[in-house]
């Protein structure tokens, strides 16, 4: 897929889908399927802006649900071609709808098809929303769709699908929702580096994982997980988030432990997706009451991914 910052070497024309897309949920999807089935015809294209303007604004950094390496995997396999991360700065900040429209999509994207969803807004202001966009880009013969909310259950009741609302559930442990309206489980990955090797000392080595920076990490705790590596092994395991208070840990860490499996994994790529939250982080009063507890886990993870 073609990744790009500037609008001078864009692939067009575009068949574009406008928005932020953290996380690539269900929702996002139906956005990106018009697009989709405008391939043969056009670029099927997504225009995003970076930093997001709530950081741009704030001056804070977000904590992404997809960041950019993992997003573009996402997108390659959805058949997305392009990715435009228009730079948020104060020039484009401060476009009307109308400029944005005609200087951005239009002369500079060339689009020709735009899809957005239902609460989309854009422009100086937050001042134009999808029926705007709409009403605008017909002047230059530019069709726009617009998505409708999408909805999930949530025991008995239907919730919008929303990236906000997956945070929501992250934040509580709770990956089992947070995957329905994904539709894929929420997945930590990086490269495995050296940590203390406590959990060697215990009988229960772990892989420290390299998250990238800018990655939501979920509730701290205990979750089992599915673990995959790059011999293509997918391997059952638990993984502890936090930063390991019994051995007096202070900067968080990401540390998976897989079941049944030695090796040595070191410098090599893993990726391992959530499947359920098993307990709170916690400090115990000795090594052999974590070894316990620990114990404990591993079999709880055991029962629930069989």
């Amino acid at each position: 897929m073609w990744v790009t910052s500037s609008t001078n070497n864009v692939i067009t024309p575009t068949a574009i889908a406008l928005g932020n897309f953290d996380g690539i949920h269900l929702g996002h999807r139906q956005v990106l399927k018009p697009i989709l089935e405008l391939q043969k015809q056009y670029t099927p294209t997504i225009v995003t802006f970076t930093p997001h303007p709530q950081e741009y604004f704030s001056g804070q950094t977000r904590q992404l649900l997809t960041p950019l390496t993992e997003k573009v995997k996402l997108l390659e396999s959805l058949n997305i071609r392009q990715l435009v991360r228009l730079p948020f700065d104060r020039s484009l900040a401060s476009l009307s709808p109308q400029a944005f429209v005609e200087d951005i999509l239009v002369k500079q994207l060339n689009a020709k098809y735009i899809s957005v969803g239902q609460d989309f807004r854009f422009g100086k202001g937050r001042a134009g929303n999808a029926q705007m966009l709409q009403e605008l880009a017909q002047k230059f013969g530019v069709f726009v769709h617009i998505t409708k909310l999408q909805t999930c259950l949530n025991e008995d009741n239907s919730l919008r699908i929303s990236s906000s609302r997956i945070r929501q559930y992250l934040a509580t442990g709770n990956v089992r929702q947070a995957k329905e309206m994904l539709g894929y489980p929420y997945s930590l990955e990086g490269i495995v580096v050296k940590g203390q090797q406590v959990g060697r000392t215990i009988g229960f080595p772990t892989a420290n994982l390299q998250v990238p920076l800018n990655k939501l990490l979920p509730r701290r705790g205990v979750y089992c997980v599915r673990a995959f590596l790059t011999t293509e092994e997918v391997i059952k395991g638990v993984i502890n988030i936090g930063s390991r208070p019994t051995v007096n840990g202070q900067v968080p860490t990401v540390e998976v432990h897989l079941l049944d499996w030695s090796g040595n994994l070191y410098g090599t790529f893993v990726r391992v997706d959530l499947e359920k939250f098993l307990r709170s982080e916690q400090k115990f009063p000795s090594l052999d009451a974590l070894k316990n507890q620990i114990k404990q886990d591993c079999i709880v993870a055991r029962q629930i991914l069989a």
